[in-house]
């Protein structure tokens, strides 16, 4: 175990879902590694090749010298670029190839993680090559690694795992970004609150408030006169967060009350990430 304990609660829903690919991946037959998932642009091996890739960057190996194809067609910013080179790096190795490095991987970050002394706010290289703190690092990697073994369920239809450790993680994380979506993306009038009512597995109800400046802030605190409700399940919230479903495709899984247009606003920004 780590030293610290905040650590350890990434380290341990890094560790659940990351073995759960491994679970997931290793009996595949060849084909089966080429089918998409929910993540614009990439296959059950691109998924795979990302979380080896990115969990080699976290223990200090060098990235990969790698030109890319011009006709990438999900790759458009430069951040899809960075992170399209340690996936299609992989694009042509074979199955054992792929499921033996991902178990290397995952010995070699399972023990820096398990002798990791440092402390949590050492600066290191974060999952997107920037300088951040350790602990924030690896929260992220949880988050990520999480997200993308629902990929690869929906991808192989084998779900599973959506209140695993790894989903409170992804909650928490998402819950931060909602003031932001709310206030500065949808915006959403100064002076109003609005509710997620989620349900499923993972359940909460919480109240992003803005204030009379424009700020918002979450709590779990009802509000007595909200400018929207959403109530949808939790299945549906993280994939909306994620950009891994369209608002339009999901419209009956989501019951919106009061201000109409600022719900679709909201449905309409909530991908945080992809």
């Amino acid at each position: 175990m780590t030293v610290h304990p905040s650590i350890q609660t990434y380290a341990d829903a890094w560790t659940h879902s990351v073995e759960a690919i491994s679970e997931l991946v290793t009996p595949l037959a060849e084909g089966s590694w080429n089918l998409a998932t929910p993540c614009p642009g990439w296959s059950v091996r691109d998924i795979v090749s990302h979380v080896i890739g990115l969990d080699c960057e976290m223990l200090g190996d060098p990235r990969p010298i790698h030109s890319l194809p011009r006709d990438l067609y999900h790759v458009q910013t430069e951040l899809q670029r960075y992170m399209e080179v340690q996936v299609d790096v992989r694009r042509h190795h074979t199955a054992p190839e792929m499921t033996s490095e991902l178990e290397y991987t995952i010995i070699r970050r399972s023990r820096q993680l398990r002798n990791e002394s440092r402390d949590p706010q050492t600066k290191v290289r974060g999952p997107l090559g920037n300088e951040e703190a350790l602990e924030e690092a690896v929260r992220k990697r949880a988050f990520d690694v999480w997200v993308h073994e629902q990929d690869l369920r929906t991808a192989l239809r084998a779900p599973a795992n959506l209140d695993s450790p790894g989903a409170y993680v992804a909650r928490d994380l998402l819950l931060a970004g909602l003031p932001r979506v709310v206030a500065k993306q949808a915006g959403a009038p100064a002076s109003s609150a609005i509710v997620f009512d989620v349900d499923g597995p993972v359940d909460f109800l919480r109240t992003v408030r803005i204030d009379a400046d424009g700020h918002g802030t979450v709590d779990n605190a009802p509000s007595l006169g909200p400018a929207v409700t959403l109530g949808l399940d939790w299945e549906t919230f993280y994939k909306l967060c994620c950009g891994r479903v369209k608002p339009h495709t999901v419209r009956d899984r989501v019951k919106a009350d009061g201000d109409q247009d600022l719900a679709e606003a909201i449905l309409n920004n909530l991908a945080m990430t992809v």
